[in-house]
């Protein structure tokens, strides 16, 4: 049968993909298919139906486009849609606690050998190829490629993000580099004329206006268990709250948070122009940031001004170098005074901690140590696979070697290659001592895994955040390192702020020390339980109520 290209382009914009699906599968001879009618074939399945079965069918559909002519722009361009399909398929797998298929990483990475010079200069073929190195924990090709995404297009802001963003789990960076990175970023963002932003006007009513713009409130995430303390504890006297949700889907803790705001609004379908002038005209005073250059940022809007005092908070963990975003919210552990002009925001130091978390739902109970039943030590990192780079690996294996029969349970919060890092412990020898747990869906599920836990070994440069406070709450100490900028002292704020500063290490052969000789003394975990038990829930680290008053306090000192 003979294809009618503009017949098929009709019924592509009419939306009328199975019909599409039909024509190219019953109606047109094998050796017709070409690469361009393959590779539609593969578009209309993903988009008629996104189900496993349908985007497997769809995968191979890309991959003989692909093979089918192999050197011209619509092979290409099938390519770049068989990796991207090919990774959605990883991360389904991942997510559900199926086997992944691994090997998907061989075909890709060969197909990518045989045509990397057309990576180099493909935008979107370099797209694709980042997700398979940030599953692949290639760190260094990550960051290689979106430096080549940035050559290729330097008005990708998301990329330069995304590029300073993957340096905070590497050792090559120091923080001038960051702000130096970062008001490169500042310099992209765009301005937009003044006459098509709304005035910024001034609120005249006694309460403070204070809002928070995220897309990650919703369900388990990090962010929603910080921002909750703040929301269940404030004076609504003297503030009206407001949410600026930049979620495509709400969820049953998006809607949970509007219960406890005076207004929220979800802007993800706005424009910048039209969220600025939105936000404008609700006269806000003091607006936080809860992502800074992660998740589906919105940092333009900052760079335009939307409210009369900007700050950034929670979710990320350095300086944004963008104009107008005015304070970083921080406490004396984080930032040292003379590290200040590293950061362009002004510094607003907390009391005690930068952050508390709003707690579990369920009894909290003293769990004994589970080396008393195993007889061997057990530590533990749920932090995502890419924080766990060649040095940390280089220290848990000097650990792991020195304390006999010692077992390391490895359990990634995001899609990473299990055989990857297997084998860089394997190549320490260490591989018997690891045990890899698969994604939890469950987040009781997850916290319970602490029930197994000697001792938590924090990651660095890149500290956890999150797993610490789980780890902590669930009676388990968090062995940690001290860092050079906010991001990878973390750690250390949260082990001071729980007043057991034995818990830093110095450095990377004091942090191997402190591991050997908790479990060389096993009555020195015994005691490190019953005090982080005893003491948790009264530190600055869950004392909801204390932080908040500190928090809200320094808001209404800047708002002056």
């Amino acid at each position: 049968m003979e294809t009618n290209s503009a017949d098929l382009k009709k019924l592509f914009n009419e939306k009328k993909y199975s019909i599409i699906v039909d024509i190219i599968e019953n109606k047109i001879s094998e050796k017709d298919k070409n690469s361009g009618l393959l590779n539609l074939l593969g578009v209309c399945k993903f988009l008629n139906n996104s189900n496993k079965e349908t985007l497997k069918s769809a995968k191979d559909d890309f991959r003989r486009a692909y093979l089918k002519e192999k050197d011209t722009p619509n092979a290409f361009h099938a390519l770049k849609n068989f990796i991207n399909i090919s990774m959605d398929l990883f991360d389904i797998e991942f997510r559900s606690g199926e086997a992944c298929n691994e090997k998907i990483f061989e075909e890709i990475l060969s197909y990518f050998n045989e045509n990397e010079d057309y990576f180099k200069k493909n935008e979107g073929l370099a797209q694709s190829i980042i997700r398979v190195f940030k599953r692949n924990l290639d760190l260094d090709n990550v960051i290689n490629y979106l430096k080549k995404i940035i050559e290729l297009n330097d008005k990708n802001i998301d990329a330069l993000c995304t590029y300073i963003y993957f340096n905070c789990f590497k050792n090559d960076w120091n923080q001038k580099n960051f702000l130096e990175y970062s008001r490169l970023l500042n310099k992209k963002l765009p301005l937009y004329p003044k006459e098509k932003l709304t005035s910024l006007k001034e609120n005249k009513d006694k309460k403070i206006n204070l809002a928070f713009l995220s897309s990650d409130i919703r369900s388990n995430h990090s962010v929603s268990f910080f921002l909750k303390t703040v929301l269940i504890n404030y004076n609504k006297e003297k503030f009206n709250i407001f949410i600026y949700f930049n979620n495509q889907k709400e969820d049953k803790t998006s809607n949970e948070f509007k219960k406890y705001v005076f207004k929220s609004r979800n802007i993800f379908h706005l424009n910048d122009i039209e969220a600025i002038n939105l936000i404008r005209s609700d006269k806000i005073d003091i607006i936080i940031d809860l992502m800074g250059i992660t998740s589906s940022h919105r940092l333009p809007l900052f760079k335009n001004r939307i409210a009369k005092n900007q700050l950034l908070w929670c979710g990320y963990n350095n300086t944004t170098g963008v104009d107008h975003m005015d304070y970083l919210i921080s406490d004396k552990y984080l930032i040292l005074e003379n590290e200040e002009n590293l950061y362009s925001e002004k510094i607003i130091r907390l009391e005690n901690i930068w952050n508390c978390h709003s707690g579990f739902s369920g009894n909290r109970e003293f769990i004994e140590a589970p080396f008393k039943t195993n007889k061997y030590v057990t530590f533990c990192s749920f932090n995502n696979f890419r924080k766990i780079n060649d040095n940390v690996i280089n220290v848990w294996s000097s650990i792991l070697k020195q304390v006999p029969n010692s077992k390391l349970i490895l359990s990634p919060s995001d899609t990473a290659s299990f055989s990857i890092i297997s084998k860089k412990f394997k190549n320490k020898g260490v591989l018997d001592s690891i045990i890899f747990q698969t994604y939890k869906k469950n987040y009781e599920d997850h916290l319970n895994e602490y029930k197994n836990i000697d001792i938590a070994l924090d990651t660095f440069p890149y500290n956890g955040v999150t797993t610490s406070f789980e780890a902590i709450w669930m009676g388990v100490p968090v062995l940690t390192i001290k860092g050079y900028n906010f991001n990878s002292r973390t750690g250390e704020s949260i082990n001071n702020n729980l007043d057991l500063k034995e818990l830093v290490s110095e450095d990377e052969e004091d942090y191997i020390k402190k591991a050997v000789s908790y479990c060389a003394d096993t009555d020195k975990i015994i005691n490190l339980r019953k005090i982080i038990f005893d003491k948790a829930l009264k530190s600055p680290l869950f004392d909801k109520e204390k932080f908040s008053n500190q928090f809200y306090t320094s808001l209404e000192k800047i708002n002056k």
